[in-house]
């Protein structure tokens, strides 16, 4: 039976009661997530174990996160993983429907791993189903979730699958937000990119775009990942 906890250096996201749990993308965008020193308050639109929120309080101590959940199991865990880390006081879970959620005090960085999957086939658990389609949280809903919370000189990141991205970027040309930096993740030499974390801003920037490959010819993992991911993996 595998473990029903994933042991960071610092922390240790329990995810049993999670319908989604860790994930080396989720991990790559919490560790590359840029917070420039104007973020002062974060928000993590559906946070699940917490992983994303504790992340970024590990990497910044200046930082305070709302950590926003609609699943009342996963807010339970997120809750106590939390409260389990050293950066507690610095935490708070919320269960919440972003579609609903607005504060007057707006964020410097809104984060997010959102539902990915439009119009793909079902499986038999419907907590499972949530976290990974777009049933609970359509991606016009999260950008105007996104749009209510985020100070005027603030900006957001997103983690998806390369094709949901594309649509991603096609809703926001409609919109007052552009996108600003892009990081393209693929598993190993010459596969195409199957996960991006992007980006973006009502702030006009010129764009910069980034690869990332997890491993390389040997299967082993890229030097690049490694020095991404060493302050919070056990083994690198």
């Amino acid at each position: 039976m595998s473990n029903t906890y994933f042991q960071f250096k610092q922390f240790r996201i329990e995810q049993d009661k999670c319908a989604m749990k860790v994930t080396t993308d989720a991990c790559i965008q919490g560790a590359w997530t840029p917070v420039l020193p104007i973020v002062k308050r974060v928000l993590d639109i559906g946070t699940g174990t917490g992983l994303l929120s504790l992340m970024l309080a590990q990497r910044s101590p200046d930082i305070i996160v709302d950590a926003i959940e609609f699943d009342k199991a996963a807010t339970d865990q997120a809750a106590e993983n939390i409260s389990a880390s050293p950066w507690s006081d610095r935490i708070k879970v919320v269960e919440a429907d972003a579609r609903d959620y607005v504060t007057e005090d707006k964020y410097d960085l809104i984060i997010t791993n959102p539902p990915f999957f439009n119009n793909s086939l079902l499986g038999e658990r419907e907590n499972r189903n949530n976290a990974r389609h777009t049933l609970s949280l359509t991606y016009t809903e999260l950008l105007n979730a996104i749009s209510a919370n985020l100070s005027d000189d603030g900006y957001c990141s997103i983690l998806l699958p390369h094709a949901e991205y594309i649509q991603w970027t096609e809703l926001l040309s409609g919109s007052s937000f552009q996108e600003i930096e892009r990081l393209s993740v693929s598993h190993a030499p010459n596969a195409p990119a199957k996960r991006v974390v992007g980006l973006f801003s009502k702030m006009g920037a010129v764009k910069k775009e980034h690869a990332l490959m997890i491993k390389g010819n040997d299967n082993c993992y890229t030097q690049a990942f490694i020095d991404l991911l060493s302050p919070f993996y056990l083994d690198l």
